[in-house]
């Protein structure tokens, strides 16, 4: 992706070729740019072949709004899916804020969500090509009157005049994504103290950041969606009464704490509670042992019990009928005993691959079960049930 392949995208030809393409078919992608290069210039077809492509695989983090958006490769893959970011426009909305300074920005995933939420956005990114995107993502989505797209090093703006900062720092490099929260680029000491000069600031962070690299002034946020964990976040200025906070989403419920000692542990009872990854990674699952009145099966795994059930959004709950140490043949006895013949695997603490299991045991019939291989007490089990309710 080139400036000029975008600039010529946007004149009435590129559009009309963006229009054609719009429900294509992978399949027949050779004959369709074949047809088209005879009437179009080939470095033109290809740009629109290639953006139609990055629209295909952009409508799972932004929906309907993929077919008239702009992205490139890196946008699609580095971008805030559009649930995660309108979670965040709102926290900023709920917060007083008007205007954000969003560093980092991108091809300006934040930055629409934030001016849909009707907040005044500076957009910034040193990357030409990210700069043109985000500026014609706005013009696209009619919000150009609230996000001001500039190319930039973030290190130059003066963020004074807003009420936020929003960082993104790269977590990417050359040899794929980078665990080293000094090694983003800008590095987040770096961001920190660019969060730190507004109101309210935000920083994007992998979600496996080591959580002495949280600032001690800072809120911990990890948000997942449907089950898994998409992000986290390091909020500043919220004054918050708990260092964590795992938001679910697409509900957005929300726990907070972070400062209990672990649940106690104990036998594994009728029910299992497994904790939503987010309140995992957020280190509150003694928040929803206290809410369950429940312990846990081993020191070393996230996972719950207790004799009775309670609805909860942090964690999903099953029926225990079988409590047995892990033996393969008796796995697989049981599963042809009880004609069970769908047969969802889970593992914690487990170094066996369900897949490889599932080939082993070859379950056949008409009724369903859950397996989930994990430690208890330290001892490797297999725990057998149905999920509460009964439903698959």
């Amino acid at each position: 992706m080139r400036t000029e392949d975008l600039h010529a995208l946007l004149t009435p030809e590129g559009q009309d070729l963006l229009a054609e393409l719009r429900d294509h078919s992978p399949g027949d992608e050779l004959a369709l740019a074949t047809r088209l290069r005879r009437t179009h210039d080939a470095e033109l077809v290809s740009a629109a072949l290639a953006q139609a492509r990055l629209r295909t695989r952009a409508a799972a983090k932004f929906g309907a709004d993929a077919a008239r958006m702009y992205f490139t490769p890196n946008g699609v893959e580095q971008s805030t899916r559009t649930s995660v970011a309108e979670w965040r426009a709102r926290r900023m909305r709920e917060l007083g804020v008007a205007s954000v300074a969003d560093l980092c920005s991108g091809i300006g995933g934040d930055a629409i969500a934030l001016a849909r939420a009707g907040i005044r956005v500076l957009a910034v990114d040193l990357d030409p090509v990210a700069h043109a995107v985000a500026r014609a993502n706005a013009e696209a989505l009619g919000l150009a009157e609230l996000i001001e797209a500039r190319c930039a090093d973030v290190v130059d703006v003066d963020t004074a005049g807003y009420d936020a900062v929003f960082v993104d720092p790269a977590r990417r490099g050359g040899r794929g994504r980078i665990f080293d929260p000094e090694a983003y680029a800008p590095p987040l000491s770096w961001a920190v103290q660019a969060a730190r000069k507004a109101r309210v600031g935000a920083i994007k962070v992998a979600p496996g950041i080591p959580h002495e690299a949280v600032p001690t002034d800072a809120e911990a946020e990890w948000v997942s969606e449907g089950g898994d964990v998409k992000e986290a976040a390091l909020w500043f200025g919220t004054s918050p009464t708990q260092p964590h906070r795992a938001t679910l989403l697409p509900a957005a419920d929300s726990l907070t704490g972070g400062r209990l000692p672990d649940p106690a542990v104990g036998p594994v009872r009728r029910y299992l509670y497994e904790p939503d990854g987010a309140v995992i990674r957020a280190h509150l699952v003694a928040e929803v042992a206290g809410e369950l009145d429940a312990t846990l099966i081993d020191p070393t795994i996230a996972y719950l019990t207790t004799d009775r059930l309670a609805p909860t959004p942090y964690a999903t709950a099953y029926e225990i009928t079988d409590t047995l140490p892990f033996n393969l043949k008796k796995l697989k006895a049981l599963v042809r005993e009880r004609g069970i013949g769908t047969l969802v695997i889970k593992k914690r603490g487990s170094a066996i691959e369900p897949e490889e299991l599932r080939k082993k045991i070859k379950p056949e019939g008409v009724n369903s079960a859950v397996v989930v291989l994990t430690r208890a007490a330290g001892a490797p089990v297999m725990l057998v049930g149905q999920p509460a309710g009964g439903a698959m």
